[in-house]
This record gives structure tokens, sequence and C-alpha cells, in this order.
């Protein structure tokens, strides 16, 4: 099962959705956890008060993480999490080190 995680420091669940620039994809299977690839995104949230979020950004975002299961991010938005519904693919906001996050989630999905 893929799971894209929004991350800083490759180490913990630590950034907002719309703030990532990369998600790390890891493959769970029970208790193993293996990255297995990193995909660039362009950021969904800006600080431009006249363009916040960009809807294009959204989309592109969600188009780069269709392939998996769920994405796992500090904090996330409705937008984000309709759009990514909308694809089949669940949205979990939880902070806390990457591989015990993971093995627990594979466990409620």
């Amino acid at each position: 099962m893929l799971f894209a995680v929004a991350t800083k420091d490759g180490k913990e669940v630590n950034q907002h959705f719309g703030h990532a620039e990369r998600f790390l994809i890891y493959d769970v299977e029970e208790e193993r956890v293996r990255l297995v690839d990193e995909r660039a995104v362009e950021r969904y949230c800006t600080f431009d008060p006249d363009h916040p979020m960009r809807s294009h950004t959204l989309q592109g975002t969600a188009d780069v993480l269709r392939d998996c299961q769920a994405v796992v991010c500090a904090m996330i938005g409705e937008a984000p999490q309709i759009e990514l519904a909308r694809i089949g693919v669940q949205a979990f906001a939880v902070e806390g080190e990457i591989k015990s996050v993971l093995q627990a989630l594979v466990k409620v999905i």
C-alpha cells in the first residue's frame, strides 16, 4: 500500500499539505515500511494575498499522488481533502515519526 508523506526532514510527519514541495512515497505492508520514491510538486499554498491557493496546482498535486492509498501530513485544508477524495485518496492529518505513523495507519485502512 502506497502512502505519500509531507515531511520537512524525512523523519517526521511535520509538514502542512499546502506547504509541501515534495512528498516521500512509502510502500507499507504490515510492519514493513519502505521508502520507494520522492515526488516533487508545486507548492499549493502561497503567501500571496491575491492568490493564496491555486486550484490548478492542487489538481496537479493530486495527479502526482493518484496511485497512493493515502496522503499523510501535519495539516490539510478542506479543498485538498475534497480533491484527494475525488480521486480515491484518503487524507490523514497526524504528526509523529514516519515509520510508526504509517504502521499505525495501515492497520485502520
